[in-house]
């Protein structure tokens, strides 16, 4: 019998948010979105994937296996859909509400889950841009291009936030926000921040190198 604890759930979350349904994900792309050192990246790897829920070739890459993609599912679309009713019908800010949706998708039935999809007319995405998969485990398309990936002098439309408390909190700071239409003005090197400027309001900011890899974009 499979035990699936809540460090394992939060591994098989970000595979999913990270792209691992449909392509390879990456150990390091593993460790920054969760900020934890890539060796211990690497020890929960091998864990899940000898639990069947993860495929993992040695040196490669990283991604969902059936069993894992159906607990993703269900963790994010319960997850999900509680961030959507606290920010919709209780008028939480955006990063105050992974901590709350965290507790609340552990206690939150199948039935209760449809019920509260139901109640919010069945969204698509959450506040922060993911995807919601419905009963089924359906879901919509998503970007898997992050801002870090853009060339420089290229103009994108700002998708999606990684899942994360404390990006959301550092990007409430900078003003960013979904559907912000951008220009990728420079990268600095050895891994410094992502310049970019706002096209609606020529407002200039950057982004750290960490959050670059954890916001996604689409042309």
């Amino acid at each position: 019998m499979t035990i699936v604890t809540p460090i394992k759930e939060d591994y098989l979350k970000i595979i999913f948010e990270l792209g691992g349904v449909h392509k390879k994900v990456s150990n390091k792309g593993i460790a920054l979105s969760l900020g934890i050192a890539a060796g211990s990246v690497t020890e929960m790897i091998t864990k899940l994937t000898e639990e069947k829920l993860v495929s993992h070739e040695p040196y490669a890459s990283i991604s969902l296996t059936k069993k894992g993609l159906r607990y993703a599912t269900e963790l994010v679309r319960k997850h999900r859909l509680w961030e959507s009713f606290l920010v919709q019908k209780l008028h939480y800010d955006l990063p105050d509400v992974h901590p709350e949706a965290e507790v609340l998708e552990h206690e939150t039935s199948d039935r209760l889950a449809n019920s509260l999809d139901e109640f919010l007319q069945y969204p698509k995405y959450c506040p922060h841009g993911g995807v919601i998969p419905d009963s089924e485990g359906n879901f919509n398309d998503i970007s898997h291009v992050s801002l870090a990936d853009v060339e420089d002098g290229h103009v994108v439309t700002i998708e999606r936030f990684i899942d994360n408390h404390e990006l959301l909190i550092y990007l409430a700071s900078t003003d960013l926000h979904i559907n912000d239409e951008v220009k990728l003005e420079k990268h600095d090197p050895f891994e410094g921040p992502i310049q970019i400027i706002r096209l609606s309001d020529r407002a200039k900011m950057n982004i750290s190198y960490k959050a670059a890899h954890n916001i996604f974009v689409h042309p």
